[in-house]
């Protein structure tokens, strides 16, 4: 593989990265300041999204496989619970979280998902414990403790509600990923999330439809930040991240993948000004040290991307 070849995909990967951690800050900013309805910012998002990722599927990979996985009824039903239970659950319960709580806060929680899917595997006798895991799992712990608490087991740093929603958000994330495994095995990762975004904004659009806002909030600033998050932010943070793929490695993408809450955090405190004590720095360093220790262990298939759901 050539330098130019790597560095592409190391430029491709640390941009997806950051997009999505920023992304993130720039929803909660749209909640906040311009009181934007989280069902209609989700449901926007997924279908431009989706129709967006295929649209990238069709012109340049392989334009038969968007058709390809409704011929099997068998993944056409898997694609719908994908989509709805998988792909709808995660990015509901994590805008969720950011609206209630923090863009930091919810990024990091997701990211609890490793270690749910390990005790998972670990209960179902998948895999054995070891040193390493146990090591995970109470880096995860510690981390969350100093992140919610701020060293105080009396005051939580962010709403319950949040908390609540962001630990939802990371089993969403665990049984997405768990899930797809097999659908990915068939088909392109953009066939398979692409369709699924558009699975989950379209059942969502019965809760709120996507042309029942309130004008008055789409101001240009407003669509400026709805640009970012829909286009740079979840279409453009996933096929980056999709196409490093073809000069790194799985593992050095899912460790650069760490880059996402450090922007999460970075943006949350310095651009929205949110304070973080010492102690939640703490946790944060505990959480990403967890990501880094995953990403250096993981053990995945070229055949299987990480797949991505912030």
């Amino acid at each position: 593989m050539s330098n130019s070849a790597r560095r592409t995909g190391l430029f491709l990967v640390i941009t997806g990265a950051i997009f999505w951690g920023i992304s993130g800050t720039v929803s909660k900013k749209l909640f906040q300041q311009f009181t934007l309805d989280l069902n209609w910012l989700v449901t926007v998002r997924l279908l431009i999204a989706g129709v967006l990722l295929l649209t990238v599927q069709f012109f340049i990979k392989y334009p038969s496989q968007i058709w390809d996985v409704w011929k099997n009824k068998r993944s056409a039903f898997q694609l719908i619970v994908f989509g709805l239970v998988g792909m709808l659950s995660v990015q509901y319960t994590y805008m969720a979280s950011i609206k209630s709580g923090n863009a930091a806060v919810a990024t990091l929680l997701q990211y609890l998902a490793p270690i749910m899917i390990t005790i998972y595997l670990i209960l179902r006798k998948h895999l054995v414990l070891t040193q390493k895991d146990l090591s995970a799992i109470i880096l995860a712990l510690v981390g969350c403790f100093f992140l919610l608490t701020n060293g105080s087991i009396s005051q939580l740093s962010v709403p319950k509600i949040a908390i609540v929603w962001g630990i939802l958000s990371g089993i969403a994330l665990a049984f997405y990923t768990l899930y797809a495994i097999p659908l990915l095995k068939q088909y392109d990762s953009l066939v398979i999330v692409g369709w699924a975004m558009i699975i989950g904004g379209f059942g969502l659009s019965f809760i709120h439809p996507p042309w029942q806002i309130d004008f008055k909030n789409l101001t240009l600033e407003t669509s400026l930040y709805l640009v970012f998050v829909i286009i740079f932010g979840t279409m453009i943070a996933f096929w980056f991240y999709i196409e490093s793929l073809h000069s790194l490695s799985p593992k050095e993408t899912s460790l650069l993948g760490s880059l996402e809450p450090l922007a999460a955090v970075l943006t949350t405190v310095f651009w929205l000004k949110e304070p973080f004590g010492l102690f939640q720095w703490i946790g944060v360093i505990c959480i990403i040290g967890l990501i880094l220790l995953l990403a250096f262990n993981k053990k995945q298939s070229k055949k299987e991307p990480p797949l991505r759901a912030s």
